[in-house]
């Protein structure tokens, strides 16, 4: 005899085992909370130590690779600049451009555990503005990079 929510629940089961394992290698991936955290610390500081700030990490070369192609492909006026205008730039294009923010957001939403995300959506518009800062400050970072790829 057929039984259809006993295969529901197997299917669901598996699916939840999946995502257990997904979960824990993402974290194992990410490594150690960046930052401190402690009682006194919000709970958008704590989400930005020890979920935002590992996946920037993680990230960091693909995030450089992007933001190079992203230059290029804007005819290369980035690499003319002076390194303030430089600096300039990397925030303008960040907070203006909607289609490369939202990519950037991606990649690192793509990274959260299932319990992140939830955590996330609970407050994504504060959150977002601390991702896209920390993210700006890393390419300034790399802004002698930018320019050794560019020779």
């Amino acid at each position: 005899m057929y039984f259809p929510m006993k295969a529901t629940f197997f299917v669901n089961l598996r699916k939840t085992k999946i995502m257990e394992s997904r979960d824990t290698q993402l974290l194992e991936w990410r490594g150690e909370t960046l930052g401190t955290v402690n009682t006194q610390s919000s709970s958008e500081e704590a989400f930005q130590n020890q979920t935002i700030r590992p996946i920037l990490k993680l990230q960091n070369d693909l995030f450089v690779q992007v933001f190079i192609n992203y230059a290029i492909k804007q005819k290369n006026v980035f690499f003319a600049l002076s390194p303030e205008k430089k600096m300039t730039y990397i925030e303008n294009v960040i907070q203006k451009d909607i289609k490369f923010r939202n990519s950037l957001k991606g990649m690192v939403i793509a990274l959260f555990t299932v319990n992140e995300y939830l955590e996330y959506i609970k407050n994504s518009s504060n959150l977002n503005k601390r991702m896209m800062n920390l993210l700006i400050e890393r390419l300034k970072s790399h802004v002698q990079l930018f320019e050794e790829c560019n020779q």
